[in-house]
């Protein structure tokens, strides 16, 4: 699946305008960027988001372009955007962005930049329904409210609540249905709220997959409160609130040999370090795709939390792992962690090769972790080394890395003293065999 996503941030804003402020809500300025970056941070660390095209109005086009640009300096978000103008209707606005995706591209998330708390692991849970094969996708929470049809100011009917659910985005599309389903809508002069809906009246199945109660989207002036609000920026913060936080330190370490001749019939994977390939290294043997330096960065995330290893999460024994992308294992686990209340506050990471030289690709490696964690720059380090020709990597034989993370976790209430938050999160995983991935 090459997937990209949309943000759609081509909105007038009339609510907010009519209040008196003179910004529409995707440009308000939050922590020094505007709100739409918000959602751009966040795609840029799902692992199978691989490029972004914003949709902005016209008369911004440029200026906004030029923001991206000064934003993104040093590739801040790690992979490629392009900027478009929308049209008139928000179905303008998507059918812009479509046209804008890059032909290898065979799925999409489309997603409101009035939306900015939506989260990483709501766009894999999307993403995971797009790759079982739904050709849509849609996010929704149970509406909890009675809700009244009217005329006229006159009640009509009261619907059955239980089959209701409020829709958010992102929402995932199949690209070819969609942008089928865009076609018929402007030959036929429909007019829909949501690219759902287009999906639905082409008579294709739209699947549900749980949505997030703190998603929600800025409409008028009061929902502005929510930018400040902890609980509605970052579901998992409404803990710290209620528990002491602990410091905690997870250790990962993991090897993997370099493909022989003799090797026939045995794995060998291209090498990839911290979801970087590596052109002209030694090929890996290894069920996934050999990524060391994300298996041992893994490993000491599920350290933080006490979540087991690697192996019993995603054994080798797995054939639906064969060549499996280890930065989503990654995030994955980073769900479990997230779920458990952990806030990761650095990452020192060092891959040990007597060969490939790999100061060239350092810098980039460094910013593509950065990318996959949603961290700053100066919360993660990357360092590569040699065994001055000794051992097993020395002789050749193979690469190692070993991961440090710290962070701070909440200590599970009810029990005083406990330092092992984070056990459901192990849970989790299964119980498979231990070993690399």
């Amino acid at each position: 699946m090459h997937a990209w996503a949309i943000v759609l941030a081509a909105g007038s804003g009339t609510r907010l305008a009519s209040a008196g402020l003179a910004t529409a809500k995707q440009f308000i300025e939050h922590r020094g960027a505007p709100l739409y970056w918000r959602s751009a941070r966040t795609f840029a660390s799902v692992a199978r988001v691989r490029g972004l095209v914003f949709v902005f109005p016209q008369d911004r086009l440029e200026a906004e372009r030029e923001r991206l640009t000064a934003l993104d300096a040093g590739r801040a978000l790690g992979v490629p955007w392009r900027a478009v103008a929308g049209g008139a209707l928000r179905q303008d606005s998507v059918a812009a962005g479509l046209a804008a995706l890059p032909r290898e591209c065979d799925a999409v998330l489309v997603h409101d930049a009035a939306r900015p708390f939506a989260t990483a692991a709501l766009s894999n849970a999307v993403l995971d329904a797009l790759a079982a094969g739904a050709p849509g996708v849609v996010p929704g929470v149970a509406v909890t409210d009675t809700i009244k049809q009217t005329e006229h100011g006159l009640v009509t009917h009261t619907p059955d609540r239980s089959g209701l659910v409020a829709v958010q985005t992102p929402q995932g599309f199949a690209l070819t249905p969609l942008r089928q389903a865009h076609e018929r809508a402007h030959a036929e002069g429909w007019t829909v709220t949501d690219d759902a809906a287009l999906l639905e009246r082409c008579g294709l199945p739209v699947h549900m997959v749980a949505g997030e109660a703190a998603n929600a989207k800025i409409t008028t002036p009061e929902d502005l409160a929510m930018l400040d609000d902890d609980t509605a920026r970052d579901p998992w913060d409404a803990r710290k609130g209620q528990a002491r936080l602990i410091p905690c330190t997870g250790w990962g370490y993991d090897v993997h040999r370099y493909a022989r001749q003799e090797d026939t019939g045995r794995p060998a994977r291209p090498m990839k370090l911290g979801g970087v390939p590596i052109p002209g290294g030694p090929e890996v043997v290894a069920h996934s795709d050999g990524d060391v330096l994300l298996h041992a960065l893994t490993d000491a995330l599920l350290g933080c939390v006490g979540g087991g290893d690697i192996g019993q999460h995603f054994p080798d024994t797995n054939a639906a792992l064969d060549n499996a992308n280890s930065a989503v294992l990654l995030d994955e686990v980073l769900r479990l962690t997230r779920a458990a209340g952990l806030e990761i506050t650095n990452v020192d990471l060092t891959i040990i090769a007597q060969v490939p030289r790999l100061a060239p690709w350092r810098e980039q490696i460094r910013r593509n972790i950065c990318r996959l964690l949603a961290l700053d720059e100066t919360m993660v380090n990357v360092k590569a080394t040699t065994e001055e020709k000794l051992g097993f990597t020395g002789e050749k034989k193979g690469l190692k890395a070993v991961a440090a993370v710290t962070g701070l976790r909440p200590v599970r209430a009810g029990r005083p003293g406990d330092s092992s938050n984070g056990g459901d999160a192990g849970d989790a995983g299964g119980t498979g065999p231990t070993g690399s991935a």
